[in-house]
């Protein structure tokens, strides 16, 4: 009965029933655009490509655009070349003077940021659209291709290429008129909906005379379970500093002297380190086919294998590495004691200045160890899933990236319509507490 009340109560809220209406609609129109095929190409002839994006890497790229990489679609590119552009001029941000400075202007360096962001987007679109093409010659039937040449090739990557900026677009509009971030509710969807078919190709398999039965589902899905109340944890899991600020009084009025918290994500880091280990891991498999001796390409193979020790063991440490050093530039203690200094707030017991500032960056070092070590061990159970015999396609939502960002953007979404609910004076979606959703001004969903 408490869930249908709620349910009601948001139906009741004009704005959010609004919202969410428009965030159903845009995605419906996303998922339609990627079952329409690049024209010039026969869609019965896409079988080879579905078999190579079944397992690997080839298959979490499919899983990230919705099953649009496999069937040629026009997204097939998905949101993906925006997060690339993105997470450059991030890192641009850190090192570059000029792009500082754009930082620190407010609205207008933002919106000039944006729009370098997209520029670089359509340079990587166009580079990726024609790789795109060049793995769909080798992989599928030249019957396949009714129309050929340059003018296919030309043709392909402009629809490529405006295919993903009308999936960026379609983000932009549910974050301004649907509900959350509209990017990574894009991602979260492709990543959904092929949750379906990995589990009825899962359940097929178990229900086979040497599958286990519906026993060993039953076991693979209070794992699964187990797995995702951990991954909330990871999420969620803050450490609170107490701050205080001083009592000022001006005029007739008091200002100050209340204390508040600054919450210290233990993930402060979200999925980026697991983006940057992986893309590192795949360049000893571009060295398969050029190995001039075989013990390197014996090394090559070696950290090819999705399920092998070494693959894993070098992943795991990667991501410990790549979770201090995008804290280290994402969180800068310095700032923070700068700006509480400023605003009249010291931490109970620490100076304020540089104690402060060597305080908070000694708990976010005592913090993130045990976070990048869950945020490796998060990454690393698809394989053991793979091991256990767990199918490929549903292994992936044992952990990595895809389970990651499925519960941070769930978390967010339903944090924005427990909001909502609150601000007309309803009981939110929890009996005790209140749905966190991402930090404010923290590391991007994806």
């Amino acid at each position: 009965m408490k869930l249908f009340d709620t349910l009601k109560n948001i139906w009741k809220i004009e704005e959010l029933r609004t919202r969410i209406l428009m965030t159903v609609g845009l995605i419906a129109v996303y998922r339609l655009g990627t079952e329409i095929v690049l024209p010039g190409i026969d869609p019965a002839g896409l079988a080879a490509l579905k078999e190579q994006t079944a397992t690997g890497v080839m298959g979490l790229l499919d899983m990230f655009s919705g099953g649009a990489f496999s069937n040629a679609s026009v997204f097939a590119l998905g949101i993906m070349p925006y997060i690339s552009a993105s997470i450059v001029v991030q890192l641009l941000g850190i090192a570059v003077p000029y792009f500082q400075r754009m930082q620190r202007e407010g609205e207008s360096g933002r919106r000039k940021i944006n729009q370098i962001t997209r520029y670089l987007t359509l340079i990587i679109l166009v580079l990726q659209g024609a790789a795109y093409l060049t793995n769909l010659h080798a992989q599928i039937p030249e019957w396949a291709f009714v129309i050929k040449g340059a003018f296919f090739t030309i043709s392909s990557v402009i629809i490529l290429a405006a295919g993903s900026m009308f999936v960026l677009w379609l983000g932009e509009k549910i974050t301004d008129k649907g509900i959350g971030n509209g990017v990574s509710i894009i991602i979260m969807i492709g990543i959904i909906a092929r949750l379906p078919f990995a589990f009825f190709a899962e359940g097929a398999s178990r229900m086979s005379q040497q599958g286990g039965g519906m026993v060993a589902l039953l076991v693979e899905l209070i794992l699964l379970f187990l797995v995702f109340c951990g991954t909330i944890l990871l999420v969620q899991g803050t450490r609170k500093v107490p701050v205080q600020y001083a009592k000022r009084i001006v005029g007739n009025k008091q200002y100050g002297g209340v204390r508040q918290y600054i919450p210290l994500k233990i993930n402060a880091a979200g999925v980026m380190p697991i983006i940057f280990a992986q893309a590192l891991m795949l360049l000893p498999i571009s060295f398969v086919n050029y190995a001039a001796s075989e013990s390197l390409s014996g090394f090559a193979a070696a950290f090819s294998n999705f399920t092998g020790f070494w693959y894993n063991f070098t992943f795991f440490i990667l991501i410990v590495l790549f979770t201090y050093f995008y804290t280290a530039i994402t969180i800068n203690p310095q700032q923070m004691a700068e700006d509480m200094k400023k605003n009249g707030g010291f931490i109970p017991g620490v100076k304020p200045g540089k104690k402060t500032m060597e305080f908070l960056d000694t708990i976010m070092s005592r913090i993130t160890l045990p976070g990048s070590i869950f945020l490796g061990i998060v990454a690393i159970l698809p394989a053991f899933a793979i091991i256990a015999g767990v199918n490929n396609q549903f292994a992936h939502f044992y952990g990595g990236t895809s389970l990651l960002i499925l519960v941070g953007v769930v978390l967010d979404t339903l944090q924005q319509i427990e909001s909502h609910l609150l601000m007309r004076h309803y009981d939110g979606l929890m009996k005790t507490g209140r749905i966190k959703g991402k930090t404010p001004g923290g590391p991007a969903a994806y």
